[in-house]
């Protein structure tokens, strides 16, 4: 008897929840919900066509230098790198005596204690350390952003979808909001101190544009550093500093994948060799 009744209780449980279940997909099917902004006016970036793409893709180290050198002068005034180190700049194609420069000329110094009074205090940036993050706490970066607060880049071509694609698209996607938008959706407006941009999730995003004409940085190598060209190498050294050891990786795929054809040649050669007098 209590097993029936067990039986009964959850057919019944099933019962409701197919009820819902047909009630819901009734009602999503005869009665959608209304496109918004955001998903009519949503663009999806496209490929850059970065050297690190594909299974053979490498890092192209003038490329992450140039990178770097659009996160310093531009980027770092307001994001982070807190998961690098000054000596993981050695990984593409800095000497020492110039990681350890890069480090002490840094401007932003690391936070420290003075030994002498223990209150707050910095020092100068040795190779060692990791970036420092441009405002001292999270409070300090909202009040100096109009409240919102800029991400550590890190990991950031990881963190989005289409990463290496997505930041060139994003740095290079600010225009005026289109009229065909207000005359569909009028209460979609952007906001003020907010900027248009249709390759951000909600279409308004809080950072300015901070590539805004070509030379605002001038290469080392002599590129000519247009606001597509700043966008594609520091799209290009975010994808480095998210996943620095893609070089490595790469490399034993690739004698993994080497080494399983052999294997599988010899394993082939050994099945004939073994089994050559029996019939089939």
């Amino acid at each position: 008897m209590p097993r029936i009744i067990a039986s009964l209780i959850g057919a019944a449980f099933v019962f409701v929840l197919a009820i819902a279940l047909f009630g819901t997909a009734k009602t999503a099917i005869e009665e959608p919900a209304a496109e918004s902004a955001e998903h009519v006016f949503h663009l999806h970036p496209e490929d850059i066509g970065l050297a690190s793409n594909g299974f053979f893709g490498k890092y192209d180290n003038q490329q992450l230098q140039r990178g770097f050198q659009v996160y310093k002068e531009v980027c770092s005034a307001c994001h982070s790198l807190k998961y690098v180190a000054f000596r993981d700049l050695a990984k593409i194609g800095y000497t020492e005596p110039e990681v350890k420069a890069i480090a002490n000329q840094w401007v932003i110094e690391q936070p420290s204690i003075n030994p002498e009074t223990g209150e707050a205090a910095t020092r100068k940036n040795v190779a060692s350390d990791h970036f420092p993050s441009p405002f001292a706490n999270e409070v300090a970066a909202r009040a100096a952003n109009n409240n919102a607060l800029p991400p550590d880049l890190s990991l950031m071509a990881k963190a989005r979808h289409d990463g290496s694609n997505y930041i060139h698209a994003l740095l290079t996607g600010y225009r005026a909001q289109p009229a065909a938008l207000l005359k569909e959706f009028p209460g979609a407006k952007t906001p003020t101190g907010l900027h248009y941009n249709p390759y951000f999730a909600n279409l308004n995003i809080a950072m300015p544009p901070p590539l805004t004409s070509t030379g605002q940085v001038t290469y080392s190598d002599g590129t000519k550093a247009t606001v597509d060209q700043m966008a594609r190498d520091v799209s290009a050294f975010l994808t480095w500093t998210a996943e620095p050891n893609l070089n490595t990786r790469h490399a034993a795929g690739l004698a993994v994948a080497i080494f399983l054809l052999v294997f599988c040649f010899l394993a082939w050669g050994a099945y004939q060799n073994v089994w050559r007098d029996v019939k089939h």
